[in-house]
């Protein structure tokens, strides 16, 4: 990197980076300049840091970039928007080399081009520490986005995507094994199903959220913003035969990777009852009314502590120990 320059790094990334028509001014000026036919705009930003999110020892340079925009672009997917724009700032240590860099580049434009967004712009800099923040842009395909706070007693809560697959991943990774590569490559470059956002909103979807943490905490977070509860079923989230295979190999239990495990970026979202799901979403559960008989209508302003009481159970039986990641989080 300090060979090369910041200028001729960002060059070498944005060159020849096509842009979908929503980009009016892409990058090269100030700011960039976009389109917005319906006048709305979904904004998100996840930044990734070496040794957190990421070791560039599991992963080449390409994966880590696509694996960064695949985190933002699965929140706007989840608000039921399409993706219209990454802009993304780099901070690396100045011995970095440059072709990590750039594929991190390359891994990010891939990834934008093929959710149809543009990446218009960002920055770069250094640092002792290698970080990525993907800023991602949407638009909304109905009138209104779709909440965390939209589920309601009665819904069918359904999941589109893979789950624990990623996590199966960063437990082989984590005791020094590169197989089996489903599971590896899962963790180094998830498959977010990310037209299935925009397709739920149409649906009539009531509420989502994408799976970045892990399930419980994940839908935890639609049970406190909704002010009800959620059951999930698990005969539905039985894990796969491969999971299965690798939980036995390595000692652990594949349900634990399926409830708690995040970064495949599942969408899950609830509907109401009686809607016929979108091909591609599997129920998994049902909304109920909150435990101290409050309805979403009349539940506080301010967001309830899990601590006070279980939001979500599986049949019936709230989940010991953490219900997913949490950076600052004490151990669980």
């Amino acid at each position: 990197m300090s060979d090369a320059g910041e200028f001729s790094v960002i060059d070498a990334i944005v060159a020849g980076a096509a842009q979908p028509a929503t980009t009016v001014l892409g990058p090269g000026d100030d700011a960039a300049v976009l389109a917005v036919p319906s006048g709305r705009t979904v904004a998100t930003v996840d930044v990734l840091v070496d040794g957190v999110h990421f070791r560039t020892d599991w992963a080449t340079g390409e994966q880590i970039g696509r694996r960064a925009a695949l985190a933002s672009l699965a929140d706007v997917a989840a608000m039921g928007a399409r993706p219209t724009a990454l802009l993304v700032g780099v901070c690396a240590p100045a011995d970095t080399p440059i072709e990590l860099v750039t594929g991190i580049g390359r891994g990010l434009q891939a990834e934008a081009q093929a959710a149809g967004a543009g990446l218009v712009g960002g920055d770069l800099t250094s640092s002792p520490v290698l970080t990525i923040s993907v800023t991602a842009l949407g638009e909304p395909v109905d009138a209104e986005p779709v909440l965390r706070s939209g589920a309601r007693p009665g819904d069918v809560v359904a999941v589109c995507g893979r789950l624990g697959w990623a996590a199966a991943g960063l437990d082989v990774l984590s005791r020094g094994f590169r197989s089996p590569a489903a599971v590896v490559n899962a963790y180094r470059v998830p498959e977010p199903p990310l037209a299935a956002g925009p397709v739920a909103a149409v649906a009539g979807a009531t509420a989502m959220i994408d799976v970045s943490d892990g399930l419980l905490a994940d839908v935890g977070h639609i049970a406190d913003a909704s002010g009800v509860r959620i059951d999930l079923s698990a005969t539905a989230l039985t894990p796969a035969p491969r999971l299965l295979e690798v939980a036995s190999a390595l000692g652990r239990n594949a349900s634990t990777w399926v409830l708690t495990g995040g970064d495949d970026h599942a969408l899950v979202a609830t509907f109401p009852a009686g809607a016929a799901l979108p091909d591609g979403w599997q129920p998994i559960g049902t909304v109920l009314e909150d435990a101290d008989g409050q309805t979403p209508d009349s539940a506080p302003d301010t967001v309830p502590d899990l601590a006070s009481g279980v939001r979500v159970t599986v049949d019936g039986q709230s989940h010991t120990g953490a219900a997913g990641w949490d950076h600052f989080g004490r151990p669980g």
